[in-house]
């Protein structure tokens, strides 16, 4: 049984955790970055923020204490990163506008359709009904907490290289960052029309604007935003093991998340089978 917390002592609950988080990041990082190589240190702060976000969601039994992490933790972590290397150049400069874009917007959503403590995603709530408690706690630390971190960590390694002094803007960099910019604007759009529609329509499936093009365009732009982090990159003129990046979050929704969504949508929602005949997956 969840606790039952009124929306905003919720939201102070999640925000405690997420200054706790971000607190125990910082000074895991401040304590391995003359040690070990500055990525490695990153990747282990951000992992010590995850477990601190982690332990509130099992003292409070609720995995979607998680949920923001996605969009919160790379706006913070290339912002620091800028302050602690005290490098500002362009092409950063437009990496921090695109990222913080994005982030704002994202977990603005988040904030929008957040319910309180009491509420937990029906993913996680279906992986607690049914696995074991020992296997539904191990998914829930690697599987629903820990993988996503390590993703979108992966994800944001083509921006990290943005850093170098040596980096040259150039077209392409430009064209990294409108993909962004524009990936952001598709989600916001896509989600303001299906609130919109969701409130005078209960219960169906939305097939307006954007949603009529493709059946996911939030999705699509999510994909977008890390293609266009990897554009930026790429505008150095070097094709290196880094596309994988990207390829990993587009494989993450086309195969996972994506499958998982309309399987539960042609459950719940009467017509929908033939709504995802008649339209694409993608824009």
């Amino acid at each position: 049984m969840k606790t039952k917390l009124s929306r905003q002592t919720s939201f102070a609950i999640i925000s405690a955790a997420y200054v706790l988080a971000g607190v125990a990041g910082c000074l895991v990082f401040l304590g391995l970055e003359p040690m070990v190589p500055e990525l490695w240190a990153l990747l282990v702060s951000d992992i010590a923020a995850t477990i601190v976000v982690w332990g509130f969601g099992v003292l409070f039994r609720n995995v979607s204490v998680y949920d923001p992490y996605w969009s919160v933790a790379p706006p913070i972590i290339y912002t620091a990163l800028s302050f602690h290397k005290g490098v500002f150049s362009l092409p950063v400069l437009l990496l921090l506008i695109a990222i913080w874009y994005w982030g704002i917007r994202l977990t603005g959503n988040w904030a929008y359709t957040f319910r309180g403590m009491s509420h937990e995603d029906w993913r996680y709530t279906q992986y607690r009904k049914t696995q074991p408690s020992l296997l539904f706690h191990l998914t829930n630390f690697f599987g629903l907490n820990m993988m996503p971190t390590v993703l979108v960590f992966f994800a944001m390694l083509p921006g990290f290289e943005l850093y170098e002094n040596t980096f040259v803007p150039g077209f392409w960099l430009w064209l990294g960052f409108g993909m962004c910019i524009a990936a952001a604007t598709l989600q916001l759009v896509a989600d303001k029309q299906i609130h919109s529609f969701r409130k005078a329509h209960p219960g169906q499936y939305c097939d307006v604007g954007l949603w009529r093009k493709g059946r996911h365009p939030n999705y699509f732009g999510e994909m977008l935003m890390w293609w266009g982090v990897w554009m930026m990159y790429a505008s150095r003129g070097t094709l290196d093991w880094r596309i994988i990046c990207p390829l990993a979050i587009t494989f993450l929704f086309l195969f996972v998340s994506i499958p998982m969504m309309e399987r539960r949508q042609m459950q719940n929602k009467p017509g929908y089978e033939a709504y995802r005949r008649r339209t694409r997956m993608l824009i």
